[in-house]
């Protein structure tokens, strides 16, 4: 699936349709072929966590984004009642970073582009050396590698990410299953299996566990072919906005919480270094941990992109917010925050949109309509990279 970014006077409609998609072959095709695998790989890492265990992520770029994603996933998971789990996104500096804490009940997750990257590669290899469990996203090499699902790095990129959403969902399956500290729960121990302290058999889970996987990549297709059906509008008015504010000298400035958090970060550095196109002035009030933790801790977390906003923002900029609820009040504070200063704004939310929807805050709202955290985040990546590879290529 090669990206070919629109041309002046382009239909933009068809444009989004097509996109979005034409991706549903890639994932189905990619799905398909390796779910038992996946299944698998996530029995062994349920394995790795039961012993001590932790996840250690890295990549570079835009790929670095999917390692913040897949930590934030682990360790603070969206599953109610779901225990965390240890994870660490250890880009900055992780050629040094991973050989220096790494041990053999670790699992190591490289990030890479379909063109690959050799650090990351040596990296994994690295911690292979030493026991650990490596996922190679994608790469020529690690226990669990795979080939780019598409050369396009964007489509490489969402299919990765339901990837490592569907290996954190599932991973609690095959740990309930297993001990969990040894108590003693008697004549109770066939209800609850996963609080007994005799190890528990998972073979039998891990054709379940496939199926799940499956499944869940079908429900992206669907919920892909639904918003190429209602959301189209949405969209077209968004890449309009954009085009009009980019090409006046605008900047645009992304924000999200949590895994929108990591959207927001990957949505700014796609802007900045498109696979084809101009770059578009853009920055990421998620990105900087000392500026949101100075201000929630001295302020509160509603302010935490309202106040770099003020400091940031400026009539002709855009505001585009990331939130699966469309409720969150530090979102809802900056959309405010950049109404009064001039700027438009853009939301790409889940559920039925929320309080942005309800608040009009929005001058184009996106709206994923589902009610899961991680299937809103994987059709919203696939909605903002078809959004960047339509307004890269517009003059």
């Amino acid at each position: 699936m090669n990206v070919r970014p629109l041309q002046a006077g382009a239909d933009v409609s068809g444009f989004v349709t097509n996109r979005l998609v034409g991706r549903n072959a890639s994932s189905r095709a990619f799905f398909d072929r390796e779910a038992d695998r996946l299944a698998r790989a996530c029995q062994q890492m349920a394995a790795r966590f039961q012993a001590g265990g932790r996840l250690l992520a890295f990549g570079r770029g835009a790929c670095a984004t999917d390692a913040q994603h897949v930590a934030v996933e682990f360790v603070h998971p969206v599953i109610v009642g779901k225990r965390a789990l240890p994870a660490l996104d250890l880009s900055a500096a992780f050629e040094a970073w991973v050989p220096a804490i790494v041990h053999r009940h670790d699992i190591v997750m490289g990030f890479a582009t379909p063109a690959g990257d050799g650090a990351v590669a040596a990296t994994l290899q690295e911690a292979r050396s030493r026991g650990a469990l490596t996922f190679s996203l994608p790469g020529p090499s690690g226990d669990f590698a795979i080939d780019p699902p598409s050369p396009s790095p964007h489509v490489c990129q969402e299919i990765v990410e339901i990837l490592y959403h569907t290996l954190w969902e599932t991973v609690h399956v095959f740990l309930e299953h297993r001990e969990s500290g040894g108590e003693d729960v008697g004549a109770s121990a066939f209800l609850y299996p996963f609080l007994g302290g005799a190890r528990q058999d998972t073979s039998h889970v891990v054709a379940d566990v496939a199926a799940s996987i499956r499944g869940k990549a079908i429900t992206d297709e669907r919920l892909r072919e639904a918003a190429a059906a209602t959301q189209v509008e949405a969209i077209v008015r968004a890449i309009e906005i954009v085009r009009q504010r980019a090409a006046a000298g605008g900047m645009l400035m992304f924000f999200g919480n949590g895994g929108s958090a990591t959207d927001a970060n990957d949505w700014a550095l796609d802007c900045i270094t498109p696979p084809e196109g101009s770059p578009i002035r853009a920055i990421s009030l998620s990105m900087d941990p000392a500026s949101v933790t100075a201000i929630a801790n001295d302020i509160g977390r509603e302010a935490i992109f309202l106040r770099q906003l003020i400091a940031h923002g400026r009539p002709g900029d855009v505001a585009i917010a990331i939130s699966t609820s469309g409720g969150s009040s530090n979102v809802i504070a900056a959309l405010e925050g950049a109404r009064k200063r001039g700027m438009q704004t853009v939301a790409l939310l889940g559920y039925d949109g929320g309080e942005i929807v309800r608040r009009g805050l929005a001058d184009a709202a996106i709206v994923v309509s589902c009610d899961y955290i991680p299937r809103i985040q994987e059709v919203q990546a696939s909605i903002y990279h078809t959004m960047v590879e339509a307004w890269c290529g517009l003059p």
